[in-house]
């Protein structure tokens, strides 16, 4: 059997003029994604983080974990990222330890800090402050997960349930930045750049180096590509493009001018976006060939609701993967 791409199912649950009925639609539809992607063999669904937004994009990516957990039996969660420094440390070690013994270790976390001074406004958080807050709760998380009595905030605590996972659930840092590559390299943990960073990662290997600890990391490849399977991609890109669009444009006006990801876009229209690649609609074929391509050391990863794309046409790019991608690959 060839070597396969890791197959990737992106939620985000963007809809560019949500309402009550249309989240909520868009919230159970996902979760059913999840569980036919799951019985389909896919590797993992990807959610995120963010807040104060206009356009319904994930605010509990943990809570919609659950869910995914409770309707699938293998495929893994990666929140990708959750703002650690927002959560209350206590709190989320047991809510992640939780979901690691529900999933039976199927929950990746990275921990990033974030790049949205509002979404820190929001909680009664202070955005200069949020490196030495990242510190805290990264300590107190590691510290809970051993199920012993540790001191926090002056006080003796006590965390349970211990996790399923040994020592602790799956845990990254992420960001691009060489704050965070020392940060991970100092507890030790897996590091996740945001972007291909080869001299970041090169930095990273140092800093565990010096101090003693022994790294890994996740590198995205140098490029990403966030993937729609349609028969007639001119159809769709004339259809549905503004859907991509406006999660394009979104995402890349919360970036500062020196930030860096893997799916940023500098599009401006959906005649640019279509030309730069980040957001891909492809026919099966297409899909076949790049998944070749890929080969086992890259990702596919599908985003059948982007940018509050109809649940119909999002269920017509995936059962199209899963119908006439998947089986070619594994021929």
């Amino acid at each position: 059997m060839p070597a396969l791409p890791v197959t990737v199912l992106r939620i985000n649950l963007v809809d560019p003029a949500p309402t009550p009925d249309t989240l909520s639609a868009r919230y159970r539809a996902a979760v059913e994604m999840a569980a036919f992607a799951d019985d389909r063999g896919f590797t993992m669904v990807q959610t995120e983080e963010h807040h104060a937004t206009t356009n319904g994009w994930m605010p509990s990516p943990l809570t919609f974990a659950g869910a995914v957990f409770g309707a699938t039996r293998r495929i893994g969660v990666t929140v990708s990222a959750l703002i650690t420094p927002l959560h209350d440390p206590l709190r989320l070690a047991e809510d992640l330890a939780s979901l690691d013994l529900l999933s039976g270790g199927r929950l990746i976390t990275v921990a990033g800090l974030g790049y949205r001074p509002e979404e820190y406004a929001a909680h009664g958080k202070d955005w200069p402050g949020r490196g030495p807050l990242q510190d805290e709760v990264l300590q107190a998380l590691l510290s809970a997960w051993t199920g012993e009595p540790f001191t926090y905030q002056g006080r003796t605590v006590r965390v349970t349930p211990r996790p399923y996972t040994r020592p602790h659930p799956p845990l990254l840092i992420g960001g691009s930045s060489r704050a965070a590559a020392r940060r991970a390299a100092r507890l030790g943990l897996p590091f996740f750049p945001s972007a291909h960073l080869p001299e970041l990662a090169a930095y990273y290997q140092e800093q565990c180096a010096a101090h003693g600890t022994d790294g890994w990391m996740m590198q995205p490849p140098e490029r990403t590509a966030l993937l729609h399977l349609s028969e007639d991609p001119d159809r769709t890109w004339a259809e549905y493009g503004s859907h991509l669009l406006h999660e394009a444009r979104m995402y890349a006006s919360w970036q500062s001018a020196g930030s860096r990801s893997a799916v940023r876009s500098s599009a401006r229209d959906v005649g640019a976006l279509r030309a730069e690649g980040v957001y891909r609609v492809v026919t099966p074929d297409d899909c076949v060939r790049l998944a070749r391509r890929t080969g086992a050391g890259g990702s596919l990863i599908l985003h059948p609701l982007c940018g509050g794309m109809p649940v119909d046409e999002g269920w017509r790019s995936l059962h199209l993967f899963a119908e006439r991608v998947l089986p070619r690959l594994t021929d």
